[in-house]
């Protein structure tokens, strides 16, 4: 068996994500099943280096992943030819210059979501990558969740006839910190540091919107701060200075209208905490994290309103859970594979940095008809 090592630098892995995700359930889990295997003969096996700031952080990490080698100084590792693949999960007002910096190194790059907090400073960074012919993606892991994955398989088939719209509703209650420990970090809530809801998830429903059911060619949003205070991870007070809310419509492409709802201050009744229905002329389907259920025209009731009577129909009844066909492994190890296959093998990667600065755009043109109380058209890239 041939292994070819793969170095990665790593950085920005000590936080939520990009240790449990990134790190665990990616790359530590495919060095334990013996790497990528590109043929009968061959596996990529990578070899990573976690880099940070915080250097205890680092060790309890080396320990947790077994993962030897960990550094503050990235530009010793960058100059370092054994590592050809820069990963970047820092929190996105650290991005941009780490990635240049990779970039200029000649590293391969792949990186969280949004790339930036601009689309021209997105644009730039898939420039630079494009000029000194490195290869490069972005993280859009809901691509592969099991239950948009058996939703695209549902659209692919042609199972709605012709689309109409599709609603969506992602959140749940994030703790302010006063008696509850909070279960996301503090930069998520100052806009000075990248954060914000609007910033954070109208890049994934541009991708999730774009590949699924059709291109996004106008957005209309408002968003909101519900929470003004929190306590942050030394136990001090901050003002929020990013919305922890947003209101979005979109017109799709075929005149297709979505409509998808965020917030961190709101309490889950539904089957997950991110649903996805989508209904056309001939059924509708309403997609979770994991499951996926349908109602055929034929199964389709007949209600009628009436609020003097308890309501007879149960609305749950006349759907189908979609089977699952295929295995379904953890979503970001699915396109950490797909990007390492990429790399070394040249296999087929649309996801790069030019479809990443589409979802900065959706994000940027989102902030911009909030202030401007207004419909914005999204103009090609």
């Amino acid at each position: 068996m041939k292994i070819i090592e793969l170095g990665i630098i790593m950085n920005g892995v000590t936080g939520r994500m990009g240790t449990h995700q990134h790190l665990m359930r990616s790359i530590v889990e495919i060095i334990r099943q013996g790497g990528v295997p590109v043929g009968d003969d061959e596996v990529i096996m990578p070899v990573p280096v976690l880099v940070g700031r915080n250097i205890s952080k680092l060790e309890k990490l080396r320990e947790m992943s077994g993962v030897e080698r960990i550094t503050t100084d990235l530009e010793e590792v960058l100059a370092d030819p054994f590592y050809t693949v820069y990963f970047d999960a820092q929190i996105t007002g650290l991005r941009e210059e780490a990635v240049k910096k990779a970039i200029a190194a000649g590293k391969h790059i792949y990186c969280e979501k949004p790339t930036a907090t601009d689309t021209a400073t997105a644009m730039e960074l898939y420039r630079q990558c494009e000029e000194k012919g490195v290869k490069h993606g972005v993280v859009q892991d809901k691509l592969w969740l099991p239950g948009l994955r058996k939703l695209k398989r549902l659209t692919d088939t042609g199972f709605f006839g012709k689309i109409l719209s599709v609603q969506g509703t992602f959140g749940y209650w994030v703790f302010e910190g006063f008696t509850v420990p909070p279960q996301r970090p503090s930069w998520n809530y100052r806009k000075e540091e990248g954060g914000g809801m609007i910033m954070d998830m109208l890049p994934h429903w541009r991708y999730v919107l774009d590949n699924i059911i059709g291109k996004v060619k106008s957005v209309s949003c408002l968003g909101a701060t519900f929470i003004p205070e929190r306590v942050d991870e030394n136990g001090n007070r901050y003002k929020c200075t990013a919305d922890d809310a947003a209101f979005a419509t979109f017109l799709l492409e075929d005149g297709i209208i979505a409509n998808i709802n965020a917030s961190w201050a709101t309490r889950v009744r539904r089957d997950d905490l991110f649903v996805l229905q989508v209904d056309g002329t001939r059924g509708s389907a309403v997609a979770g994290l994991r499951e996926c259920y349908t109602q055929h025209y034929g199964n389709t009731p007949k209600p009628v309103w009436n609020p003097d009577e308890d309501q007879p129909l149960n609305f749950y009844e006349g759907w189908s859970k979609v089977p699952a066909q295929e295995p379904y492994d953890n979503a970001f190890k699915i396109q950490w594979e797909l990007f390492l296959k990429h790399v070394v093998k040249d296999e087929p990667f649309p996801w790069d940095l030019k479809e990443g600065a589409r979802g900065v755009q959706l994000a940027e043109k989102g902030l911009e008809s909030w202030e401007q109380r207004k419909w914005i058209d999204l103009p090609e890239l």
